[in-house]
C-alpha cells in the first residue's frame, strides 16, 4: 500500500513539474519568433523551389503544434521536417542587412517531443538559433522563483514504475521510434484511411472547381485558368466565385483576356510570361484596375519581347526565355527593367559574338546570382550582373555541353512523360503528379521503382511526389521521390 501511495505522489509531483514548464500556445509563436522569420515563405520570392518546401513543412509543423496542445493527446509519431534556413552575418547588428549572399542552408530535423516546450527548443537548437528567450519565457511561466532547479533537473523513472502503471516509457519510445525508418508501405498502411476519407469529402467540391473552371474559361475565352500555391480545393473555389460575380458585375472591362491565361496568386498585375495575375487577398477593385490596364501591359509586352530580339542579336543568336517553374514569379515590368538593365550593359561592352553561332542555344536572367552556370536541362542561367567578358568565355566554353543537354532535355520529358502515365494506368490512380520542386530525373527514379511494386492502396487516389510523407486537406497523398 505505501508504494502505491508513493507512485500516487510521484505521478502527481510529476505533472506539477510538467505543468510549471508548460509553454502556452501564444508563448510558443513568440518563442518561435526566430524561426519563423528565418524560414517564412515570403523571403524567399527568388527561390521558388525553396519557397515551396518551407511552404509545406511550415504546415506540418502547425499541425504537430496543433495536436500538441490538444487535451489527451497521446498520439507519439515522429515527424521529418526539412526547411530552407536564411543565413545570418555572425557580425551584423542590422537585422534587415543580416543575411550573408550566400543566402539560406537546408536543414532537417525529426520532432518526437510531447509538449510544447521541448518540442520550441528543439526546433531553434536544430536551426542553430538562440534559445535564451525561451528559457526567460519557461522561468516566467513557474510559480515560484525557487523551482528554478526543480524544473531544469531531468527526472529519470525507474522501469518498474511503467510497469506498474501501465504508462509507456517515453525512452524506450524514442528509441522504438528512431530504430524503425518510415517505409512507403508502412505509410500507406497509417494514412491510407485518413487519405480515402479526406478525398471522398472533397469529391462534390472537386466537380464544382471543375465545373466553375471550364464555364468562366468559355465565357472568357481563356487559354487557362491556374494557381501559383497548391490552395486547398474550397479556397480555389471561392477565387473563381469572386471571378465569376466580377464578370456579372463589369462585363465590359474583360473583353481584352481574350486567349489569356488567369493565375491566382500573391499579387495583382500581368506576369514576365505574360499571364493576368489576380491577388487572392485584393478586392475586386484591385482586379477591375488590372483589366483596366491590359491595352497598357500588353504594349510592354510587345516592347519586352523586342528587347528579347535584341539581347539575343548581341549574343549570337542564343534565345532567352523566361521559366515559370524556375524562375521567381516576376511582374511584367520587373522583368523589363531587369532586360533592359542586362542589355544596355551587353550594348556598351560590344562582345564580339559571331551572328547566329548560337541559335538554338537558350538563357534565363537571374538576379540573385554572380556566376554564370549551365542547367542539366541546358539553358544558360546568366546573372544580372554578370561581366561581360566572363560571360563570353563561359558560354563559349560550355556551348556544344550546353547543345547535348538540350537534346537529353527532350529524352528526359518524353520518359517522364511515359512513366506517369504508365505509373497511373498501372496503379488505376486518378492523377499522378510532382511538385515543382522535384526534377524530372528524379520523378523518372521514384516511377521506375514504384512500378516495380504492388500497391493496391492507390486505386482511385492523387498521389503527389515531393520531398516529404503528409496527406494533404483535401486527401491527396505526398511521398518522397526517394522514398524506401
Amino acid at each position: 500500500f505505501y508504494y502505491f501511495v508513493r507512485l500516487c505522489l510521484d505521478k502527481i509531483l510529476l505533472q506539477c513539474v510538467l505543468q510549471s514548464r508548460t509553454l502556452s500556445g501564444a508563448d510558443a509563436i513568440n518563442a518561435l519568433r526566430p524561426f519563423y522569420f528565418a524560414v517564412h515563405p515570403d523571403f524567399f520570392g527568388q527561390h521558388p523551389k525553396e519557397r515551396e518546401v518551407n511552404e509545406n513543412s511550415l504546415k506540418r509543423l502547425n499541425g504537430y503544434l496543433e495536436n500538441l496542445q490538444k487535451p489527451g493527446f497521446r498520439s507519439f509519431k515522429p515527424t521529418q521536417l526539412t526547411f530552407y534556413v536564411r543565413e545570418r552575418e555572425p557580425n551584423s547588428s542590422n537585422v534587415q542587412e543580416s543575411f550573408s549572399a550566400s543566402g539560406f542552408r537546408a536543414v532537417s530535423f525529426t520532432l518526437h517531443t510531447r509538449d510544447l516546450l521541448s518540442t520550441v527548443l528543439d526546433i531553434l537548437n536544430s536551426c542553430s538559433l538562440s534559445t535564451e528567450h525561451v528559457q526567460s519565457l519557461s522561468v516566467n511561466s513557474q510559480p515560484r522563483k525557487d523551482a528554478k532547479s526543480t524544473v531544469n533537473r531531468p527526472i529519470k523513472w525507474d522501469k518498474t514504475y511503467y510497469s506498474f502503471t501501465g504508462f509507456k516509457d517515453p525512452e524506450e519510445e524514442l528509441e522504438q521510434a528512431q530504430r524503425v525508418e518510415t517505409t512507403l508501405i508502412s505509410w500507406l498502411d497509417d494514412n491510407e484511411a485518413s487519405a480515402v476519407k479526406k478525398l471522398e469529402k472533397s469529391l462534390p467540391l472537386r466537380k464544382e472547381l471543375e465545373r466553375l473552371k471550364i464555364e468562366l474559361s468559355h465565357e472568357l475565352q481563356l487559354s487557362d485558368i491556374r494557381w501559383q500555391r497548391s490552395w486547398g480545393i474550397a479556397h480555389r473555389c471561392s477565387q473563381l466565385h469572386s471571378l465569376g460575380r466580377l464578370v456579372q458585375q463589369r462585363p465590359e472591362i474583360l473583353k481584352n483576356v481574350k486567349g489569356r491565361t488567369v493565375v491566382f496568386t500573391d499579387r495583382s498585375g500581368m506576369s514576365a510570361a505574360g499571364h493576368i495575375m489576380l491577388g487572392t487577398m485584393d478586392v475586386h477593385h484591385h482586379w477591375t484596375k488590372i483589366f483596366e490596364r491590359l491595352p497598357n501591359y500588353y504594349k510592354l509586352q510587345k516592347r519586352l519581347l523586342l528587347l528579347e530580339d535584341r539581347i539575343s542579336q548581341l549574343l549570337g543568336g542564343i534565345q532567352v526565355i523566361y521559366i515559370e517553374e524556375l524562375q521567381p514569379l516576376l511582374t511584367l515590368e520587373e522583368y523589363y527593367e531587369t532586360l533592359n538593365s542586362f542589355y544596355n550593359k551587353l550594348r556598351d561592352s560590344r562582345l564580339p559574338f559571331h551572328p547566329r553561332s548560337l541559335r538554338g542555344l537558350q538563357m534565363i536572367l537571374e538576379s540573385d546570382r554572380y556566376a554564370p552556370s549551365l542547367h542539366e536541362f541546358g539553358h544558360f542561367m546568366i546573372p544580372t550582373v554578370c561581366d561581360p567578358a566572363a560571360l563570353q568565355w563561359f558560354i563559349f566554353a560550355k556551348a556544344q555541353e550546353a547543345r547535348e543537354n538540350l537534346k537529353r532535355k527532350e529524352e528526359m520529358m518524353l520518359t517522364e512523360k511515359e512513366l506517369i502515365n504508365t505509373s497511373t494506368e498501372r496503379f488505376s490512380l486518378d492523377r499522378l503528379y510532382k511538385e515543382p520542386s522535384v526534377s524530372s530525373a528524379q520523378m523518372i527514379d521514384c516511377c521506375k521503382r514504384l512500378l516495380e511494386e504492388s500497391l493496391p492502396y492507390l486505386q482511385g487516389m492523387h498521389l503527389c511526389i515531393s520531398h516529404f510523407y503528409s496527406v494533404l486537406q483535401d486527401g491527396d497523398l505526398c511521398i518522397p521521390w526517394n522514398w524506401k
